[in-house]
């Protein structure tokens, strides 16, 4: 994912900024780049690979000044050269940086072509800087050029700014995608990530959707959409709060299980805009769209659960054949695949070894292109896959996923909505999507309200040797993903089915020593549901049912009734995910395991 940092100082800022894209590296890129704002000029290093190349050209030509920006590129428009990296300049004064996609970059760009402005690279992000040094043409103001092109652009971006004119001051804004303002005495500072500016300050200003911001030695001026001038609360950074401790928490699980609002939002961040998706998110070839007509998925564990809800999603959505497939089963058999097929993976760690075979030996096998949905940007897997979607859920270190699956369900949520549009989804659809995605961390911070409830629940499974978990539907794969999260960290054997094959089997285990968990979605399906229920109840079976209330069940005699959000349809794998992960946890301290490290398992399966 790109990175941000920018600089106003009293002191040299360059060694500031480089410091800043090294605590960026975690996020992944493949280019790198500085411009320093002295008295002689804005000038700039570019490099591709790692930030020690652009370490390299600073020892060789060093470049001082008090007042710089600088980036970390991850490749969307244009492949990883010097000439894609940023800063973009335009002419010899203005030069910009820019995480985000622009959607109108295309029409914007024959516009200034036309204007006789000659483009250096194959970015959307060059269109932004030409685009300010047409409105200073006009209005020397860089503040008010900046507000003016900032109205200009449809899309996602954050952006930072330095102008040669301007000697005490950088602009920089965003809408769609984050930026944080660092705080210090007599300097201060922009990042896209706040671990960037650790080792100058712990204070921030977390800037708002559509805000600009005016950046001085001494002062931050933040302006709203409409121009009107902000104030901003300042955060301090709590330093003994990251991934590696438990904060207010017993154990790494329920941390993560609780993070899930926050990452499920960072997932979402500059990947849609107010209706849409921007599929420019999958990269510089995102026309793939256009031409895939299958979609195969692969994975392993939770992973493949994820995939099994995309297939209900993908194939309902966009009328498109997917096939979802264990890694560990596809590596080792002979794959039939059809004229143009997405081939797509998912790792929580990009480093299983069943996936990665299986992505190397679809290589050879004549498919359209290769897609990754991953939660770590330098893994093997982001690297050998062409496409990546990150996941953004951030370090999870209970070896038992959470916040992982459903940023992974997010992601694919994404990819699903974006094939598509690209298949005819009418724009009042894609619209309405938009909007059930925007609202999908509300609705986990509501269904983490229950959590109390939960714990009061699990007391009853204390001496349970197994349980069976019911679902139709895309809420199958949630059953299944129940179920692995119970026996996984709480060791009761666990089994999930579709509701509608309990009577071919699973039903000769119903009785009052099994809990049956059902997941009750609120659709066309629900009277099934509920017959299936009847089923379970008439042979003693013990109900614990997750749904929302406008599903008219209740706690009844043999039915315990836990309620979930009602959301729109689309959503509920995801929200009715939440209140399982839930139970297994307070299964398992109840039953006193080992929570974050369950027996026998590892955070990231590298070996068959």
């Amino acid at each position: 994912m790109c990175g941000i940092v920018g600089a106003i100082a009293r002191r040299n800022v360059s060694k500031i900024l480089i410091e800043g894209l090294s605590r960026l590296e975690y996020r992944g890129y493949d280019s790198s780049g500085i411009a320093i704002n002295n008295e002689q000029g804005v000038f700039s290093h570019r490099a591709v690979g790692k930030v020690q190349a652009l370490k390299d050209k600073f020892a060789a030509e060093p470049l001082d000044g008090t007042m710089g920006i600088a980036h970390t590129r991850w490749a969307t428009h244009g492949k990883p050269t010097e000439n894609n990296a940023h800063p973009h300049s335009s002419g010899d004064d203005l030069a910009l940086v820019h995480n985000g996609i622009i959607e109108n970059h295309e029409t914007l760009r024959a516009q200034l072509k036309a204007q006789g402005y000659v483009f250096k690279s194959e970015t959307d992000t060059e269109v932004i800087v030409h685009l300010i040094h047409n409105e200073l043409k006009t209005q020397p103001d860089l503040l008010k050029a900046v507000q003016a092109t900032l109205a200009q652009l449809e899309g996602a971006f954050a952006i930072a700014v330095v102008n040669h004119a301007d000697k005490e001051r950088f602009v920089a804004a965003r809408k769609g995608s984050p930026l944080v303002v660092g705080v210090g005495i007599e300097e201060n500072f922009v990042a896209s990530d706040q671990l960037a500016l650790l080792h100058v300050t712990d204070q921030f200003i977390f800037l708002e959707e559509g805000d600009v911001v005016e950046v001085t030695r001494d002062e931050v001026v933040i302006y709203d959409q409409q121009g009107e001038p902000q104030a901003r609360p300042v955060s301090v950074f709590n330093h003994n709060v990251d991934a590696t401790d438990k904060g207010e928490f017993r154990h790494y699980m329920m941390k993560e299980i609780y993070e899930q609002p926050k990452v499920i939002n960072a997932c979402l961040e500059g990947r849609i805009s107010e209706n849409k998706v921007l599929t420019s998110c999958f990269g510089a070839d995102s026309d793939f769209l256009k031409e895939v007509e299958n979609v195969h998925i692969v994975a392993c564990g939770t992973s493949y659960h994820a995939g099994l809800v995309a297939k209900y999603w993908i194939e309902d959505l966009a009328g498109v054949p997917c096939a979802v497939e264990v890694a560990s089963e596809y590596r080792y058999r002979n794959v039939a695949v059809p004229k143009n097929t997405l081939f797509l993976t998912l790792s929580q760690s990009g480093e299983t070894a069943d996936t990665l075979a299986a992505l190397r030996k679809a290589k050879e096998q004549g498919y359209l292109t290769t897609l990754a949905i991953c939660n770590v940007p330098s893994s093997t897997l982001v690297r050998e896959s062409a496409l990546t979607l990150l996941t953004n859920a951030g370090a999870e270190i209970g070896v038992a996923s959470t916040k992982a699956f459903t940023t992974q369900l997010t992601a694919l949520l994404i990819t699903s909505v974006a094939i598509a549009v690209e298949k005819g989804l009418s724009a009042e659809k894609e619209s309405a999507l938009v909007q059930a995605m925007r609202s999908l961390p509300a609705y986990v911070n509501a269904a983490l309200l229950q959590d109390e409830h939960i714990q009061k629940v699990s007391d009853r499974f204390a001496n349970k040797q197994h349980a069976l978990f019911l679902g139709r539907g895309a809420m199958y794969p949630i059953a299944l993903e129940g179920a692995l999260k119970l026996k996984e960290i709480s060791y009761i054997h666990a089994e999930a089915y579709p509701a509608g094959e309990l009577k071919h089997g699973p039903l000769a285990l119903v009785d009052e020593n099994m809990p049956i968990i059902t997941m009750v979605p609120h659709n066309d399906m629900l009277d099934k549901l509920k017959s299936n229920m009847q089923e379970v109840a008439a042979r003693g079976g013990e109900l614990y049912v997750f749904a929302d209330r406008s599903t008219n069940l209740h706690n009844e005699d043999n039915i315990i009734f836990t309620e979930v959000p009602k959301v729109e349809e689309i959503l509920e794998p995801i929200v009715h995910t939440i209140p399982l992960q839930l139970l297994s946890y307070h299964v398992a301290v109840v039953k006193g395991t080992d929570v974050d490290q369950p027996r026998n398992l590892a955070k990231s399966v590298t070996v068959e």
